[in-house]
């Protein structure tokens, strides 16, 4: 039997159509930020793609910790070492603890190439936070604290292989993660106070500064965009040490990025500055940097943030161009397009394809930052339901 309850007038209703008719009207009093989650969390895809980008950050904050070695570690023993994979199963079973088979190093005797094959009779637990190689944490504390590795000195650790001098390629990786990813959050923190005040004056004011600007973003935007990051980026002096090379690539890439975003927001200004609202904010006495930053901005801020989540990517594959070229950031920097930088030639595709595990993570990266910026996209639509 359907269940029923009492409306505000008294009526007899099913409960299902009341609860309805609550959701329709807290939809009515809802903020703009409400109406927007609910739409993101429709957006499985979006929703999903969060919840890695989260992940991978996490990673770059906690890099040190994560690694198992310190990155800058040569080994000439294990250059070029196969990835070895985390087993639970032996003959005897199950084994509670996780652990890595050694290796048996040996020689081709066409080539001399040294060849690594897994010696079952080596085995190495792996150990949850153990001492290892020290490092700092943020650059500020010294530790020696990891969260997973071997205690076995005699031992190796290369869950995603080595490269050419012996490094772990895992830990390495895992070091790139940070340099990547935030040289795209710092580039679009540039990039959008630069959209935001040009944009928004050259929509706000019109005129001559309207014309001056958008000839200045058409130069720029004619400007084949790869020849143009090579040149400004080979500008650099050599000498340079690796924060002053990271910070003079982040400014370059954002001082070529804001020119997309001033547009969107010369549209919107151009189309808001005769609203009713501006009319009695300036009557109200509001200046002009009052009406842009408290009243035009706040009215499509949604859409500024789903610009800016499609426009990392385009920031993180910059860089990554750049450097994988040899023109952005040098070693010993760590960044995803540095270490591509080892899988160059087709030697190294042929007989060592797990160096191109960072190009694999950046694909998953730059997916995830375009769903999301989808999901943000749906969901700022003033007229989805």
């Amino acid at each position: 039997m359907e269940k029923t309850s009492m409306n505000q007038q008294g009526a007899v209703v099913p409960e299902a159509a009341l609860e309805e008719n609550l959701a329709e009207e807290s939809v009515y009093v809802a903020s703009q930020w409400q109406l927007m989650w609910w739409r993101f969390r429709k957006h499985k895809p979006a929703l999903i793609s969060a919840v890695i980008l989260i992940f991978f950050y996490a990673v770059a904050i906690f890099c040190e910790f994560l690694a198992p070695v310190d990155p800058h570690k040569i080994s000439e023993t294990y250059v070029h070492v196969v990835p070895q994979a985390l087993q639970f199963f032996d003959e005897n079973g199950l084994h509670l603890r996780p652990f890595v088979y050694g290796y048996k190093p040996g020689r081709d005797p066409v080539t001399f190439r040294k060849l690594y094959t897994i010696d079952k009779e080596q085995r190495y637990p792996l150990h949850f936070l153990v001492r290892g190689d020290p490092y700092k944490l943020w650059g500020l504390f010294e530790m020696d604290w990891h969260l997973f590795g071997i205690k076995n000195p005699e031992g190796a650790l290369y869950l995603m292989g080595g490269d050419r001098l012996g490094r772990d390629l895992f830990s390495r990786l895992l070091y790139g993660t940070r340099i990547s990813l935030s040289i795209g959050l710092v580039g679009i923190a540039i990039s959008f106070v630069l959209g935001v005040l040009i944009g928004g004056a050259s929509g706000y004011y019109g005129g001559v500064v309207d014309v001056l600007v958008q000839r200045v973003i058409e130069f720029i935007r004619s400007i084949p965009s790869i020849p143009l990051w090579l040149t400004l980026s080979a500008a650099l002096p050599k000498e340079w040490p690796a924060v002053r090379v990271y910070f003079g690539i982040t400014i370059i890439l954002s001082l070529i990025g804001w020119t997309g975003l001033a547009r969107v927001v010369r549209g919107r200004f151009l189309a808001l500055r005769e609203e009713d609202f501006v009319m009695a904010a300036r009557l109200a006495g509001a200046n002009e940097l009052r009406i842009i930053t408290r009243h035009l901005l706040p009215s499509f801020l949604s859409h500024i943030i789903a610009s800016l989540s499609l426009s990392i990517p385009s920031m993180i594959l910059s860089e990554t161009s750049l450097s994988f070229l040899g023109l952005g950031l040098r070693p010993p920097v760590i960044s995803w397009g540095v270490l591509l930088q080892e899988a160059q030639n087709i030697r190294a595709l042929a007989h060592f394809p797990w160096l191109l595990a960072p190009g694999a993570v950046i694909i998953v990266v730059v997916l995830c930052f375009n769903f999301l910026g989808d999901g943000l996209r749906d969901a700022a639509d003033p007229y989805a339901r």
